[in-house]
């Protein structure tokens, strides 16, 4: 440890035993800040709009107001302080003086005992001051919890990553960004809900833990169920058992939650995210380009109130209008500048990757390599709103094979600022093609077949469109975050 690292290691120390002392002091006297009610009549903002802007500078307005919240900052003086709080909507002022407590309250009490990061209630009247902030006259408080241990000293911000990460609620408190995001995020799902509830979707809850990981190609995270004394997967997708409530006469359902896929870590995925997905009977892949534009523009109308979104190169991303339409191998053609890529042997391709700067395993498949043209070379171009329609049929087992070219799937990955937002398909409701489609996917592996809901399709599972939407990436994009741990509370870390 460094010299300043162990400065900063005894400084905490003594603060906090500085701060011990005076929680000793107060019990002493016989009050426990941590027993304490308080009544929150008003928030920060709505004490601030309620304040009537006629009211001459320096005078009260005529109504009461009662706020609690975290003090940020103080200035301690004489006979009088002001201090700053921050609450769930932002921050007030506060003005406390020693004539309007209660005689010997604001030397004996208030002035020893308070420190930046304590939790308070204070309640008044409100008024102007000169520099035009709305302020509470205080003429009561209580302390409601003390902080023993000191914010980060700067309350503007925290600049360490790894600290923003795991201690991200010192982090909610001190940086406004952060808050604002994930307050945004809260009202982006719900504005997805209330979409979806108003086209007549249902929302349901299916098992997280699962006997065969299927609905996607990835590795799973494995657990033992002890009262089954067998082995469960944590779900890598939610799709097959919302496509059961379809066998089972739900025609609109959609469930939000957490996926488990056990794979790296990188500035794009979280081993554990959160994920919607949609499905429609009688709908396929086109109905759910409709539905997914939609959405998002009525996140943009009613949320985010524009439909363009800066980036970090002074760009914008337009998400009003049409949305531009490409196929997969257009796309490919033209990210390599050889219309004859799809005929080439394998070597050849090898050799065109690797002139393209594209570092490819030789024992890949044949398609293999074409998609990791398409990852590292098409996808990170596509900056404005691209439906990539027609993806190879190896990519994907679970959707219909297109009718005119049965090399390719009748599916849509929608791609924005460089990476994918929400693939669809026209699903597969054929058990015969299905169980096929399966087997191909898993080889020798029969094992990985779900039988049981290969067994509901032969029940007979209606014509359906179905849209998976990766709620952490489409918050990076209509947030502005980096980096898909800025739009997850509480990132998956390696323990300390």
């Amino acid at each position: 440890m460094s010299q300043q690292e162990e400065k900063k290691t005894d400084n905490s120390h003594d603060l906090f035993a500085v701060r011990k002392a005076k929680l000793d002091s107060m019990r002493d006297k016989g009050f426990d800040p941590f027993r304490a009610e308080w009544e929150q009549t008003h928030t920060s903002k709505t004490a601030i709009e309620s304040f009537d802007p006629s009211t001459p500078e320096g005078e009260n307005s005529p109504h009461e107001v009662s706020v609690a919240g975290r003090i940020l900052v103080y200035r301690l003086m004489g006979k009088a302080s002001f201090l700053k709080i921050l609450d769930r909507d932002g921050i007030i002022q506060l003005y406390v003086s020693r004539d309007a407590l209660p005689e010997g309250v604001y030397n004996d009490d208030f002035k020893k005992n308070i420190d930046v990061g304590d939790i308070i209630g204070a309640r008044g009247k409100l008024f102007r001051t000169k520099t035009g902030e709305i302020t509470v006259r205080v003429k009561e408080y209580k302390m409601l919890s003390k902080s023993l241990r000191p914010l980060p000293e700067k309350w503007h911000g925290l600049t360490d990553s790894e600290q923003i990460y795991r201690q991200r609620y010192l982090d909610l408190i001190v940086n406004q960004d952060s808050r604002r995001r994930f307050m945004l995020r809260s009202k982006i799902v719900r504005q997805i809900r209330e979409f979806l509830w108003s086209r007549d979707f249902v929302e349901v809850e299916t098992p997280s833990l699962h006997s065969v990981a299927g609905g996607a190609a990835a590795k799973p995270f494995t657990t033992h169920f002890n009262a089954l004394d067998c082995d469960f997967y944590l779900r890598i997708a939610l799709e097959l058992y919302l496509k059961r409530m379809l066998v089972g006469g739900f025609d609109r359902v959609f469930e939000m939650g957490r996926v488990f896929r056990n794979e790296g870590l990188s500035r794009k995925h979280n081993p554990e995210f959160t994920m919607l997905e949609v499905y429609q009977a009688y709908s396929d892949h086109n109905g759910m380009m409709e539905l997914i534009h939609s959405m998002i523009m009525s996140i943009c109308q009613n949320v985010l109130g524009s439909t363009s979104i800066p980036r970090a190169d002074g760009g914008a991303i337009e998400l009003g209008g049409q949305w531009r339409k490409a196929k997969y191998k257009d796309l490919i053609i033209e990210a390599t500048g050889d219309e004859n890529w799809f005929s080439l042997p394998r070597e050849e391709k090898l050799s065109a990757c690797q002139k393209l700067g594209i570092q490819v395993d030789p024992k890949l498949e044949d398609y293999e390599i074409t998609n990791n043209v398409y990852e590292k070379l098409v996808e990170p171009s596509l900056i404005q709103p691209t439906f990539v329609l027609q993806i190879p049929k190896e990519l994907c087992p679970l959707a219909k094979i297109n009718r005119s070219d049965d090399s390719v799937l009748d599916v849509f990955e929608l791609c924005i600022n460089g990476q994918e937002i929400a693939p669809a398909y026209s699903e597969q409701n054929d058990p015969f093609i299905q169980r096929e489609m399966f087997e191909r996917q898993v080889g020798e592996e029969t094992q990985k077949l779900d039988e049981d809901f290969l067994e509901a399709l032969e029940y007979g599972m209606p014509p359906a469109g179905g849209m998976g939407v990766g709620i952490d990436r489409l918050v990076i994009l209509l947030t502005g975050a980096s980096n898909i741990r800025d739009t997850i509370l509480f990132p998956s870390l390696r323990p300390e």
